[in-house]
């Protein structure tokens, strides 16, 4: 069993998308090497707990459960913790605007660390080699300078003025078009990104990822659309979404390690890097250790 770090065991970390939870039927999933399972109860209420050999059955009175793990539901999500969480989860204020297409976009298994999935979701530079003719395209293959900030005050990586020109940004773009992105990184395994709304110029569609770490070199993906999209259906916008990550999952898994090195100089970096370079020293400076290779002291 690793050693989990006192940082990544106080955090809420997601298990399961809550309309796929039945109330009554247990689940068991995975988390930081140890087995849980999740229910919901008839209220509709997160209950988490870790699982063990004796259990049988795929059902159980949820009022019988005595050791309780933290629980909550957040963006179409259930948390849960192995520690001590912080009161609420990250704030994602969009989610809450009663015009948005609000989705959970599938939970996908990837064998890499949740580390490694984070930096891959902050990359531009794929855009037009693995995600051709819909987020990049040659001869655009450019990363224009953008800024990267590490927030004390907020607790986040910041990447900001990250522009790229996209021939299908969104589902409901016609036309190529040159993107605006802005990058939060408000949790070590999960990234918030905002971009250029097609339908809208004054608003941004929101797209998160947040990573379920299973072991340090596995981890699922758990993906949220929050958009600004009045023609296409929920079916079609978790397509496309589907879509890019299908795209995404074969060079995530090819990546070597598959744990995140945390010393900037064990891979070249160039432009595009900026803000992997800011997460790995932000991971680095918080003491995270599971899912990366520390910085050798």
């Amino acid at each position: 069993m690793p050693t989990i770090d006192p940082v990544t065991r106080d955090l809420w970390q997601v298990i399961a998308a809550t309309d796929e939870i039945v109330p009554g039927i247990i689940e068991t999933t995975l988390l930081l090497d140890i087995r849980i399972a999740l229910t919901r109860d008839s209220d509709g209420n997160p209950v988490v707990w870790r699982r063990t050999d004796e259990e049988q059955g795929d059902e159980i009175d949820t009022e019988t459960i005595i050791d309780r793990l933290p629980a909550i539901t957040g963006y179409g999500y259930i948390w849960t913790s192995l520690g001590s969480p912080p009161a609420a989860l990250f704030p994602i204020p969009e989610y809450a605007e009663p015009d948005r297409k609000n989705m959970s976009c599938g939970s996908i298994g990837i064998h890499v660390s949740a580390p490694r999935a984070v930096e891959n979701f902050l990359d531009m530079g794929h855009f037009p080699y693995v995600h051709t003719d819909i987020l990049g395209a040659e001869p655009h293959t450019e990363v224009k300078e953008y800024d990267v900030e590490v927030s004390e005050e907020r607790d986040e990586v910041l990447a900001t003025r990250c522009r790229f020109i996209q021939p299908r940004a969104a589902k409901s773009a016609t036309s190529a078009m040159e993107v605006e992105y802005v990058y939060r990184v408000p949790h070590p395994f999960c990234s918030v990104l905002y971009k250029s709304c097609p339908e809208d110029e004054s608003r941004r569609d929101v797209i998160a990822i947040f990573l379920q770490p299973m072991t340090q070199e596995r981890c699922r993906a758990h993906l949220l659309q929050s958009m600004i999209d009045s023609t296409s259906t929920i079916t079609d916008l978790r397509r496309f979404q589907q879509t890019i990550f299908g795209q995404d999952k074969p060079i995530l898994e090819n990546q070597y390690p598959k744990r995140l090195p945390l010393d900037p100089r064990s891979e070249t970096p160039i432009r595009a890097d900026k803000s992997a370079i800011a997460y790995r020293r932000w991971l680095s400076q918080k003491g995270i250790t599971y899912g990366v290779i520390p910085v050798a002291s």
